[in-house]
């Protein structure tokens, strides 16, 4: 792991599972082959994120790749679909950390149902 990263997550990286996989894009076919819905976020050969439907019970993955360099291609083919968040015409991308936020929210609309939106607590 990378010292900044770990710097900034301020001692969460200690306390959340980690998995490293060394054959990552059969990782990624296997979950999609068990029901799971994958969806890799990619800038190019991808589609609108509103167009990725939410997990139909299999529960879902969302890959996303570090600022630099993104996913593999082969990562990305492996997905059961490549995503991309529209923007505004001269931004290409988000930091990761924005781009998960904001695709998971897109991707889980149950969460509008949780506990607490249903007892008015955030809204």
């Amino acid at each position: 792991f990378s010292q900044k990263a770990l710097r900034a997550s301020m001692g969460a990286a200690g306390k959340v599972p980690v998995a490293v996989v060394p054959q990552f894009p059969a990782f990624l076919r296997a979950l999609g082959e068990k029901g799971c819905a994958v969806y890799a976020a990619a800038l190019q050969n991808s589609r609108p994120l509103a167009e990725a439907g939410p997990p139909a019970g299999g529960g879902l993955a969302l890959v996303i790749g570090n600022e630099g360099a993104g996913l593999s291609p082969e990562a990305v083919a492996a997905a059961g679909m490549a995503v991309r968040i529209p923007m505004a015409h001269g931004v290409d991308s988000l930091n990761v950390a924005a781009a998960s936020a904001v695709a998971f929210w897109q991707l889980c609309p149950h969460a509008s149902n949780s506990y607490h939106y249903q007892r008015g607590i955030y809204g």
